[in-house]
């Protein structure tokens, strides 16, 4: 019987108080109904309200209580099966984490020998490694193990069993405890001077506030987490050399040379040769599509040019290293074997060929949102400009664009914000050097790249070349910030004018 209390008793669990909440409604409306002798007209509410009051009573606390135990139920079993391993069965080069999910493994495994039948109940809770090879038996039921169990692990894994199995039965009888008691309180609130819609009305504010509330609440959350870190970093690194050093050369062996202006300065230079590829070519896309073109070429040009958005960056980013790297080493490099005759770039990784790459990338954000904006602004203002006498392109320019603006400016910032976010295109397209230069043929990285390379690998979690890293990141978190700080201010000045 134990196999029904696996993950899929946890779905089947949610099935019952769905089951539960339905009837709920049902009972209470109608209970609610002969309370006044089936005239809705007696009843504070319609009684739907009073279905709704049931439904939420029944299945809120019962899930908000299932969602905290699957959170809380694996911390409590693993802090009290870990204590049953000795620091003897912790091999050289491995940690008590690993054994815990040798200890899980052999867990399932041992669930699946009772539910396959080669094991019973009562088997299961007393195998003993010395009469039997483990490893073999759970083989069998296809859980693979690294090596040989010990009879520390067997012992955690069949009391880690054990704990989950109780766990699971207390979590059912919890769950149906408080589903069946607000389906009780609902029935007795059911009478007809009960505010059953105000209830309801004012459970659907809180919702609308904590949905309203997770986006701040995550941004404060990261926020402080990478300030922490960075609090942290430069109690270990000087912020003189972080920001106003000019060489960034980690070294995990020694003394570091951590600066932020080499990167800043190549994040800084892709991002605008990327936007003066984007903003021209989105926008006049999007003119184009929105006042000029038929609505059967826009029905043909706009999805098509949607697709650019939905291609992973990794493509770009290989794209610009077979392609268009090549293509400019061939106009820029080779020296006499080059299409100009010069020798002017070295690889096919540069600020340009990163930075036409993801120009091409953030093109549909620039022109799908700006030819919505456009769309937006109204045919009346049109209309009285072509009244005026002005022709279609004067139009464009002195009223239609002016007054979509603020949309437009949007657009370009979120096509800058993602530019400043790119990492792959950055990593096989302008290469892996940090430097300040402004030749747009050589190979520089961003800040977005070294975060990823400071936090890959084997690295010491304290170090100041592993807390750089969000340093970096908050660096660039108020970076953004700045952007839609400026662009909320220009979007409110020239809004003014229209409204």
């Amino acid at each position: 019987m134990r196999d029904i209390f696996n993950v899929g008793s946890t779905t089947l669990l949610v099935v019952v108080v769905l089951i539960l909440t339905v009837l709920a409604y049902g009972l209470v409306r109608s209970r609610a109904m002969s309370s006044v002798s089936g005239d809705a007209r007696k009843l504070h509410s319609l009684p739907n309200y009073y279905g709704y009051n049931a439904a939420m009573l029944t299945a809120i606390p019962a899930l908000f209580v299932l969602a905290i135990w699957m959170l809380v139920q694996p911390m409590l079993i693993q802090n009290a099966v870990i204590d049953m391993i000795p620091q003897s069965a912790v091999n050289e080069g491995s940690s008590v984490n690993l054994v815990m999910s040798d200890v899980r493994r052999v867990a399932n495994g041992l669930d699946a020998a009772v539910q396959s039948g080669a094991l019973d109940a009562q088997s299961a809770r007393d195998l003993d490694v010395t009469g039997t090879d483990v490893r073999a038996l759970l083989a069998g039921t296809g859980v693979a193990l690294g090596s040989d169990v010990t009879p520390e692990v067997l012992a955690a894994a069949q009391r880690y069993r054990s704990m989950e199995y109780t766990g699971r039965w207390l979590m059912i009888g919890v769950i149906s405890v408080l589903a069946l008691a607000g389906l009780f309180i609902a029935m007795r609130t059911a009478r007809a001077d009960f505010r059953a819609r105000n209830t309801v009305e004012r459970f659907l504010l809180g919702l609308l506030v904590l949905a309203a509330s997770l986006a701040i609440l995550t941004t404060v959350g990261i926020v402080l987490s990478m300030l922490f870190e960075t609090l942290n970093f430069f109690r270990l690194h000087p912020w003189q050399d972080f920001f106003l050093g000019t060489t960034w050369a980690p070294n995990f062996r020694g003394d570091s040379d951590l600066s932020i202006l080499p990167l800043l300065w190549g994040t800084l230079y892709i991002s605008i040769i990327a936007l003066l590829v984007a903003v021209p070519i989105g926008l006049f896309a999007a003119i184009y599509l929105s006042e000029y073109a038929n609505n059967k070429v826009r029905s043909f040009a706009k999805p098509l040019l949607e697709i650019l958005a939905g291609i992973p960056t990794i493509v770009y980013g290989l794209f610009a290293l077979l392609t268009v790297g090549p293509f400019l080493v061939n106009i820029f490099g080779r020296g006499e074997n080059g299409l100009l005759g010069v020798d002017w770039m070295s690889g096919a990784t540069s600020v340009l060929t990163a930075g036409l790459v993801m120009g091409i990338m953030l093109i549909p954000f620039v022109s799908s949102l700006s030819d919505d904006i456009i769309n937006a602004v109204p045919q009346s203002m049109r209309d009285g400009s072509f009244g005026l006498g002005a022709t279609h392109s004067e139009t464009i320019r002195q009223v239609v664009l002016p007054a979509a603006l603020p949309g437009i400016v949007g657009a370009v910032l979120l096509a800058a914000s993602r530019a400043i976010g790119e990492t792959m295109i950055v990593v096989l397209g302008a290469g892996a050097i940090a430097r300040i230069s402004g030749n747009p043929l050589e190979a520089m990285t961003t800040i977005t790249t070294r975060i990823v390379s400071q936090l890959t690998g084997d690295t010491d979690f304290a170090s100041p070349e592993t807390l750089v890293a969000f340093a970096l990141g908050l660096t660039l978190f108020v970076l953004t910030l700045g952007l839609n700080v400026l662009a909320l201010y220009i979007v409110r000045k020239y809004r003014e004018q229209y409204e």
